[in-house]
């Protein structure tokens, strides 16, 4: 038991990491969180492997524009089911965008994950964004 709350613990800061990560454009730590052949799908592309990922959120970042952060990425209700080495995780998150005069919910969605551990990290093996609230993409 202690075993199984230790690993949903490590996928919950999983989750969490990828959120600075993406808010600070570190675009190849955040792609260092997925398998070496992890699945990013999004609404602005799907990507597969680590190289890819970071090209892609790169792309989405140039779409935005101003200096980090440019967003503020939460996620809650979060639920972790493990078994062994693989786990499947389900979750909302909202993403909050500077504007004036006050800042703004800019989308909402849920994520869809497979995480495995490998040498003893949480990695993401797929993760699918839906996006629920959102204006048109660009």
């Amino acid at each position: 038991m202690a075993s199984e709350l230790g690993d949903k613990l490590a996928i919950r800061e999983l989750l969490a990491e990828y959120c600075f990560r993406i808010d600070s454009d570190r675009c190849e730590e955040m792609a260092a969180l997925f398998t070496e052949d992890g699945t990013w799908d999004t609404a602005f592309g799907v990507a597969t492997g680590r190289a890819d990922i970071a090209a892609l959120l790169r792309k989405i970042i140039a779409m935005v524009p101003g200096p980090a952060p440019r967003w503020l990425h939460l996620c809650t209700n979060i639920v972790v089911r493990v078994s062994g080495d693989t786990g499947q995780v389900l979750s909302n998150w909202a993403v909050i965008e500077p504007a004036e005069p006050t800042p703004r919910v800019g989308s909402t969605g849920a994520y869809q994950d497979d995480v495995v551990k490998q040498n003893g990290a949480w990695l993401f093996k797929y993760r699918k964004i839906e996006r629920l609230i959102a204006p048109p993409l660009a």
